[in-house]
């Protein structure tokens, strides 16, 4: 599986949410930022009654500018802050409690605790009946091995066995989690039943591109873990760990960036002319910055 961020199954998804001036009801479970709601709410209810001051006076702040500048990103809300919001906004129930969540998710501080916040997210039944592809992402990168006992499946000799496929896993995994993994899979429609009663796969080809929604960043980070483990795990004969240090213009960068997604889909063409697939394995591109392209400003 390519690093990037990719469909589970290639399903047409347009953002259901309204846009800005729209007479329609805005919907906070369309959302995974919640100032862009909050931009949308305010577009949407302007000239309708609601202006700054209007909502201050709703949320209970002293502040007629409070709204603005926490859609702006001038300011964060605290935990009693966001509580007031949903009061301003009329949200009730589960509408409240994913306000209140995505308002954790949005100004979390660490990877872990937005990691914690999105699955939260995830659980709302809104929330999946309105991104049904992404539900779909998201349980497919949920662990490592899902896309590695999908591939495995390319096999020939491939048995739908759970001890078979947690032992030939590596690191091998538990009985109990290649159930799971065949479960998900098939759910998915990725492993399919063919005629003869054996399990293949449903898509030939899954490819992630250049996108990283967060759920799909969290399984990159499990992925580079695996890479610096497979450093001392794997010998350098069944692996290659290799790095290049440049120094880019942005017009450079670019044309590496594209550089690279060609490749990635050459390489991934090239995997489906293999006559007899044996093993798993998992190739990771990093291109990231080492340096800030000026000089930071000096800060008194």
């Amino acid at each position: 599986m390519p690093a990037g961020s990719s469909s589970a199954r290639k399903k047409k998804h347009t953002k259901p949410h309204a846009g800005a001036g729209s007479n329609d009801r805005i919907e906070v479970f369309d959302y995974l930022d919640y100032r862009a709601f909050l931009r949308d709410y305010y577009a949407n209810k302007k000239g309708r009654g609601l202006s700054f001051r209007v909502f201050s006076k709703r949320a209970g702040l002293r502040s007629p500018n409070y709204l603005k500048l926490v859609m702006e990103g001038a300011r964060n809300l605290s935990e009693e802050t966001a509580g007031r919001f949903a009061v301003a906004l009329a949200l009730k129930g589960d509408s409240k409690r994913y306000f209140l969540e995505l308002v954790r998710f949005g100004q979390a501080q660490t990877s872990a605790a937005r990691s914690t916040h999105y699955g939260r997210l995830t659980g709302f039944r809104r929330y999946r009946e309105v991104r049904p592809l992404e539900a779909e992402q998201a349980a497919y990168h949920s662990t490592w091995y899902l896309p590695a006992v999908r591939e495995l499946a390319a096999r020939k000799d491939f048995r739908d066995d759970p001890s078979w496929i947690a032992r030939m896993m590596c690191p091998a995994i538990s009985v109990s989690e290649a159930a799971r993994a065949l479960d998900v899979l098939m759910k998915l429609g990725l492993l399919v039943r063919q005629a003869d009663g054996t399990i293949g796969q449903g898509q030939p080809l899954l490819s992630t591109g250049p996108e990283t929604p967060w759920h799909i960043a969290d399984y990159h980070r499990t992925m580079l873990a695996r890479a610096a483990a497979a450093i001392d795990a794997i010998s350098p004969a069944e692996r290659d760990i290799s790095s290049l240090t440049m120094c880019l213009g942005s017009d450079g960068l670019l044309r590496f960036k594209n550089r690279i997604r060609r490749l990635r889909r050459e390489l991934l063409e090239l995997s489906t002319l293999e006559s007899d697939p044996r093993q798993v394995v998992q190739l990771n591109f990093q291109l990231f910055p080492l340096s800030c392209p000026e000089l930071p400003e000096e800060t008194s």
